[in-house]
């Protein structure tokens, strides 16, 4: 929602914003806008035909409730950033801005996205990937990789369910948590005295990255807490103080995450840099970052010179970019 209200003050000056609530129980709610709120809203439904070219229809009754010329995501987690509602708006063929489905759907599966890293030979954390509990396949996770570990759904973020293991007792009890957010688990062992740096990248076929900046939690990871409440003591520090070759191969790394994943728009690439060695270790990659004014990835943005309004507008240009690119494509065959 803070995401949300911050792109919608930074659009209002310069374009009509229709902000529409998701709910949680999946309710499409438009509001009167510019600013959207935390509830309240008529009832309204996107066809996914083409011939409706977006227009967003009324529950009750059918009748036209508005007609917009692009959406913007603003949406995290299931349902948001996983791919579905990036299928929604492909059905009915309207532009978006951000990535598609394929790349939003593999993004957010953690174990697709680490296979398509390895594929293109990126450097990553050794880990395991479990389905339920299974007492030889932990054994053999504990034996492969040293403690500690990081447990953690494979699909989900913002650091939901994320537990660090010390010890081998705590392995059952972190499993049956992250299992009750997925029925798949991601084990991965803990990168010792690690830095995390993110990168923030723009584009579509031709990307660009930021300089990178570092994230300093206020405790001993950057957990759901660490991130979002208001009491949280995180620092970051942008650009990151890293030296330039290591600044560079982040850049670097940051835009093969990108395209490995085959992501368009734009995204956030996190990262570990090992004290002492300096070795850099891709985390993942976010297809639809935070967005306030003061998130990480329009303050990259701005320290590499693009401006918060101005990032908006690059958003909405490649996702009509894109929009063009796929429709100029053929669908039937003769």
């Amino acid at each position: 929602m803070r995401s949300a209200a911050s792109v919608a003050e930074g659009l209002s000056d310069r374009h009509r914003v229709v902000p529409v609530l998701v709910d949680k129980g999946g309710r499409w709610l438009l509001q009167e806008g510019p600013t959207p709120v935390a509830q309240g809203g008529e009832p309204v439904f996107l066809p996914p035909t083409p011939e409706e070219k977006g227009r967003l229809r009324r529950l009750d009754g059918g009748g036209v409730a508005s007609s917009p010329d692009v959406y913007f995501p603003v949406l995290h987690g299931t349902f948001g950033e996983d791919g579905t509602v990036q299928g929604l708006l492909e059905l009915a063929a309207v532009p978006y801005v951000g990535a598609g489905v394929a790349a939003s759907a593999a993004a957010m599966d953690k174990e697709l996205m680490k296979a398509l890293f390895a594929h293109a030979g990126l450097p990553q954390v050794a880990y395991r990937v479990l389905r339920g509990r299974d007492q030889a396949a932990e054994r053999d996770v504990l034996e492969s990789l040293a403690l500690p570990l990081f447990v953690k759904p494979a699909n989900l973020g913002s650091s939901v369910a994320v537990s660090k293991v010390k010890r081998e007792e705590e392995l059952g009890r972190a499993l049956d948590l992250a299992f009750t957010y997925d029925r798949k688990a991601m084990v991965e062992a803990a990168a010792l005295s690690a830095r995390e740096i993110e990168v923030a990248v723009l584009g579509n076929d031709s990307p660009s990255a930021s300089v990178p900046g570092e994230i300093v939690p206020d405790r001993e990871f950057y957990d759901y807490d660490s991130k979002y409440s208001a009491d949280s003591r995180t620092e970051l520090r942008i650009p990151a103080p890293v030296e330039e070759g290591t600044a560079l191969r982040l850049r670097d790394l940051a835009i093969s995450a990108f395209r490995a994943v085959d992501c368009s728009g734009y995204a956030r690439v996190d990262f570990f840099v090992e004290a002492g060695s300096g070795r850099v270790l891709l985390n993942e990659i976010n297809t639809i970052p935070g967005f306030t004014s003061i998130s990480m990835f329009p303050k990259l943005w701005g320290a590499t010179g693009v401006a918060y309004a101005e990032l908006l507008d690059r958003l909405i240009d490649l996702g009509f970019a894109r929009h063009r690119e796929r429709s100029s494509l053929r669908t039937d065959y003769r």
